[in-house]
């Protein structure tokens, strides 16, 4: 186990790759992506604070299902995960013809540049969305 201060420094490093690859996201040209409600998308999320979930890897990525597109520039998302906690905010799903499942966490959406989105996933089947819709609705009643 490291100590405390091993612990900031990684940390610290950790949010200082995130900031330059966040700053690289804002300055770059806006490319024209074309996104719709009910696809999921690897998008970069960053490294977060505290239990918000972060991205993974050197792109602070992880998959994220677009619950609401506001406009071609904003979209309302739900973040996905491979664990499952609290069954009344971790709704479970199957993608990619059911070759996948994972977990939409309905309690961590968040509003997002399209920056932010890398590359397009898979679609969510039609049904499926509206459940997780419906659930949403309710979760924040």
């Amino acid at each position: 186990m490291k100590n405390k201060e091993g612990n900031f420094i990684e940390l610290f490093k950790n949010f200082l790759d995130w900031t330059k690859y966040k700053l690289f996201l804002h300055v770059n040209p806006k490319k024209d992506i074309y996104f719709y409600e009910g696809q999921i998308w690897w998008a970069a999320l960053g490294r977060n604070v505290g239990f918000e979930m972060d991205g993974k890897n050197e792109k602070f990525h992880r998959p994220v299902l677009i619950l609401k597109k506001y406009n071609k520039e904003m979209c309302f998302v739900l973040p996905l995960t491979t664990k499952t906690k609290n069954p009344s905010v971790w709704y479970q799903i199957s993608i990619s013809g059911g070759k996948k499942i994972r977990s939409v966490n309905i309690s961590q959406g968040r509003i997002i540049s399209i920056k932010r989105l890398l590359h397009k996933d898979s679609v969510l089947e039609t049904e499926e969305f509206f459940k997780i819709k419906d659930i949403f609705k309710k979760q924040f009643k």
